[in-house]
């Protein structure tokens, strides 16, 4: 099981309205191209974005559907990757101070990525997430700052 962790200068507020926000979901994860709505209200439960990763002239559309969501607390995903099968992914936020502890704890569910699992697939998870929570850190802590796209607390339809 893959987890990681990285203290965000930001409360979990500040953070949590960058997870509730669909639209930007490819601003913090690590190979996704894009992100839109695809059903609900996310990050309700069962509420549903779609992402697009671009692979050299391919692009796979794969989708994220909420399974549980604690507001500024919990956010766990099922990522849904066609033949590549699913992943779990939970996000946790601790209040840390005035900063937040995000924990990152994802690992396969079903499908070629639950069969294939090993120590070599861990490893590349643990390098993926450690950029994800890097990518995720400089958008919060960018947000409010001039010139920033400010995030929206309040879920999207999708």
């Amino acid at each position: 099981m893959a987890v990681r962790h990285r203290l965000i200068k930001k409360s979990p507020r500040e953070v949590w309205s960058v997870l509730a926000d669909g639209t930007r979901y490819a601003d913090w994860v690590v190979g996704t191209a894009s992100s839109y709505p695809v059903r609900g209200w996310w990050p309700q439960v069962h509420s549903a974005i779609g992402y697009e990763v671009r692979v050299g002239l391919w692009t796979l559309r794969n989708e994220s559907v909420v399974r549980a969501c604690v507001e500024e607390r919990e956010l766990e995903l099922e990522a849904i990757a066609g033949p590549l099968g699913t992943a779990r992914i939970a996000i946790e936020l601790r209040p840390w101070g005035e900063y937040t502890l995000v924990i990152i704890d994802e690992h396969p569910l079903q499908g070629a990525g639950g069969t294939l699992h090993n120590v070599a697939v861990e490893g590349l998870i643990q390098v993926r997430h450690r950029a994800m929570l890097k990518r995720l850190a400089e958008v919060c802590e960018e947000d409010g700052k001039s010139g920033s796209r400010p995030a929206r607390a309040e879920p999207r339809p999708a």
